[in-house]
């Protein structure tokens, strides 16, 4: 059964740097495993995560007592808690991320240049990357899989509210990566709640962190992107749109819309604003906002939403930039596609972000020109998410520019080399 919680304050300035030092050591390690050790510790991690599902379960339900005590919200409790469905599905997707091709290795261009030499750019580990996160426990799972399966190692630093569900999780995993021969210092996780540790992490770990990834609230990812000396893959807000064409059929708009905001509230694909086309406004404005508010749905609307029920609320400007993570969704009435799309530029987030039509055209439009990580036609928000885009998981969601872009798999946690093959070429 999972000890009761021991949090270690210890001395995070001398921890912590050691932890660095063990990971950089083990990275070294995972860069030369071949791909078959790779798979058979996955393997291992998930057939343990199965058998100590009861501990796991045990764990959490002490990190939800603790959480309800200090008042939490419903919609913090749904991103911490997990049952056994949600357990299956944490070991269910370590076997799809072992399943993947290995990445490492992979040669993505292959030239040769007029004095003979051949020049190949090959796929190689990031090394050592630090994760720092929020509540959702399955993330110990999904982000030492994917570090492990791209040859990385991985610092890990859960919530505090989640840290029994962790130590559960981390203790499968290590077990895991021990029976195969593979250092368990691969993957650690961050032993301590002080929140030194990660100031420490974003300084770098003396040189031991390559790059950071948090997972968690706007204020986490805001101190992160603002603090963080090695670079970071990460978004800010997930503010996702789902805009309706006026050419888009309404019970497909009803199902899409439905999913998009009330599946899962608290997830960073959650649609948080819905637009609607002027043209569609008479004929399909009125429904979906009534489905919205009869499934418990908040609606805070601009004048044309208000007019069609007294339970919408009148939307602030600070609506339309808001990302709720929550019952509750702003919507307005836009002239056009064009209008839509201004719309998403200025109030957006570059997540993800839906049109809903039977034009092509306009649809073509739309995933041209939003400037988004994830651009959908016809298709829920919700699947912003590594595991509908078949990478088994996501360390998370990036909406920058730079080397990795949308879902954060086991590709995108790789860089690259250039290897050189000559027979004696200098240099005239």
């Amino acid at each position: 059964m999972t000890a009761p919680l021991k949090t270690v304050e210890a001395d995070t300035a001398a921890v912590m740097p050691e932890i660095g030092q063990r990971a950089r050591k083990a990275a070294r390690v995972l860069a030369l495993a071949a791909t078959v050790q790779k798979d058979k510790a996955l393997a291992a991690i998930a057939e343990t995560i199965r058998r100590r599902k009861a501990d796991i379960l045990a764990a959490n339900a002490e990190d939800i007592a603790e959480a309800e005590r200090n008042g939490t919200s419903a919609a913090f409790l749904d991103r911490l808690a997990l049952d056994e469905k949600r357990v299956a599905a944490m070991a269910d997707g370590v076997d799809v991320i072992r399943d993947l091709a290995d990445p490492v290795g992979e040669v993505t261009e292959s030239w040769t240049r007029p004095n003979g030499m051949t020049i190949d750019r090959v796929r190689v580990p990031l090394g050592v990357i630090g994760i720092i996160y929020e509540s959702r426990p399955n993330v110990t799972a999904d982000a030492a899989a994917l570090c492990l399966k791209a040859g990385n190692a991985a610092i890990l630093r859960g919530g505090s509210d989640s840290q029994r569900s962790n130590r559960a999780i981390h203790a499968a995993i290590a077990d895991g990566l021990l029976e195969v021969g593979l250092p368990a210092d691969a993957i650690q996780l961050v032993p301590t709640r002080d929140r030194a540790a990660v100031g420490m992490m974003l300084a770098g770990l003396d040189g031991a962190i390559d790059v950071i990834v948090p997972r968690g609230g706007k204020s986490l990812v805001a101190r992160v992107q603002q603090e963080a000396r090695v670079p970071v893959f990460a978004h800010l807000e997930g503010i996702c749109h789902v805009y309706i064409d006026k050419a888009a059929s309404l019970d497909m708009a009803k199902s899409i819309v439905l999913n998009a905001k009330m599946r899962r509230t608290g997830v960073c694909g959650a649609a948080e604003t819905l637009l609607v086309d002027r043209a569609a406004a008479p004929t399909h404005l009125k429904p979906l906002v009534t489905m919205l508010l009869d499934a418990g749905c908040e609606v805070r609307g601009d004048d044309t939403t208000r007019k069609l029920d007294a339970r919408v609320k009148p939307a602030s400007e600070e609506d339309w930039s808001t990302e709720y993570l929550d019952s509750i969704i702003a919507a307005r009435v836009v002239d056009s596609v064009d209008d839509a799309i201004a719309h998403i530029d200025r109030y957006g987030s570059h997540h993800t972000d839906s049109i809903i039509t039977d034009d092509k055209a306009a649809a073509e439009k739309f995933l041209r020109e939003v400037d988004s990580a994830i651009v959908l036609h016809n298709a829920s928000t919700q699947f912003a998410d590594g595991g509908e885009f078949g990478f088994g998981a996501e360390i998370g969601i990036a909406t920058g520019r730079f080397h990795a872009r949308g879902p954060v798999g086991a590709e995108q946690l790789t860089s690259f080399n250039y290897r050189v093959r000559g027979s004696g070429q200098i240099r005239p």
